[in-house]
């Protein structure tokens, strides 16, 4: 081959890869956000894509460089159907990473999913610990925490005051593993958990666990409800005259709900990963923005579907926003090191964040900040294999 022949070729090459990259760069990103938008969890759902969409402003409408198209379907909180909505999305709809959800149920099935058709999937919400444990995959990462993570934070706090206390959650995975972190802190620090009381999910009927708890006369008690169900259960406890007797503690009890709770809430003390008003440069900026955008300030629902978007454009920076790059995405988002409102924001071998845990109590309509219960707080994940 002559040698003019030899540059038209290798010409003809560089112009049809550069050709292919300008139009992957125009062509536009599948999200797929699996979230509720109906039932007792939808206006969780709505922070959470409120904060994922308000990251992917700031970016100019775009992740790794492309254009964002979003595909949005209600998961109804209905493990029933979770299979179903996901291969929806992935099959059908051929998007390029799944966001959600709240539901620990609907999570679950979803991560099954996205195993089996090596999709990325970023939950922003959901803590079940079979996700990031027994299921943990390559492709499967959190943006939130896990359940045990707030409860055994909780736990921590609570053992510096009481020495026994009762639990009180919806029997469903959330609940169980949630409980089962307060135990394990609480002992920790000395304590004993004399029972776990418990309703079938989505229940509100709380007056005979409140009687319950009343007769048994614990020192302390600690709550995981969530959504609407948080509202009643803070009044039904103030009504009953146990706030001041048994001394409650919790995790999400007053995440977002205050301004509903009213003064049954005043003082509740609740142990999260994001708190109300947090002084870091970053919080500053996304409280502001937020706030500009949505009218309301910010929870940590927000936070966390802000924090999913930003991992995954990490993941598409690092390979220049060609999706095909799986593993190498997979692989970006792992050893990240995401500045998030929250505070620093890592990732253990089970891809569950490495976070610090702070002590809030409920002040007018803010869970105002007042300690760290413990930093850079790591879920053991023992049955992750990855």
């Amino acid at each position: 081959m002559s040698k003019f022949f030899l540059r038209a070729a290798v010409a003809v090459v560089i112009s049809v890869g550069a050709s292919w990259a300008s139009a992957q760069s125009s062509y536009p990103i599948k999200v797929g956000l699996m979230l509720p938008s109906s039932g007792t969890f939808a206006n969780l759902g709505k922070d959470v894509m409120d904060g994922f969409k308000l990251y992917v402003t700031e970016q100019g409408g775009k992740l790794g460089g492309r254009p964002v198209e979003y595909i949005a379907l209600d998961d109804e909180s209905d493990p029933s159907k979770a299979n179903e909505n996901a291969n929806k999305l992935v099959k059908r709809d051929k998007v390029d990473v799944l966001i959600g959800t709240i539901h620990s149920g609907v999570a679950a099935t979803m991560a099954k999913v996205a195993r089996e058709t090596n999709t990325l999937m970023i939950v922003p919400n959901a803590g079940a610990g079979e996700i990031t444990g027994s299921m943990c995959a390559p492709n499967v990462f959190r943006s939130s925490f896990s359940n045990w993570q707030p409860g055994y934070a909780a736990g921590l706090l609570a053992a510096k005051k009481h020495k026994t206390a009762v639990t009180i959650s919806w029997k469903y995975a959330a609940g169980n593993e949630s409980v089962k972190g307060f135990r394990e802190g609480f002992e920790k620090g000395g304590g004993k958990v004399l029972t776990d009381l418990n309703l079938p999910f989505p229940g509100v009927e709380f007056q005979p666990l409140l009687a319950q708890l009343a007769t048994i006369k614990p020192e302390a008690a600690y709550v995981f409800v969530a959504g609407a169900a948080q509202v009643k259960f803070v009044k039904d406890y103030a009504a009953a005259g146990l706030k001041t007797s048994i001394p409650l503690y919790g995790a999400f009890i007053t995440e977002g709900t205050l301004a509903a709770q009213g003064d049954a809430a005043a003082g509740l003390l609740t142990t999260l990963h994001y708190a109300d008003g947090l002084k870091n440069p970053k919080n500053d900026k996304f409280m502001a923005a937020y706030t500009k955008a949505y009218g309301a300030a910010p929870n940590v629902f927000g936070v966390q579907g802000y924090d999913a978007a930003q991992m995954y454009d990490v993941g598409l920076k690092a390979v220049k926003g060609d999706t095909k790059k799986k593993a190498e995405i997979y692989k970006a988002i792992e050893i990240s090191k995401i500045d998030s409102p929250r505070g620093p924001l890592t990732f253990s071998k089970s891809h569950n964040p490495i976070q610090d845990f702070y002590v809030r109590v409920a002040r007018g309509n803010q869970n105002v900040m007042t300690d760290t219960i413990v930093k850079g707080l790591v879920d053991p994940s023992p049955d992750c294999k990855l």
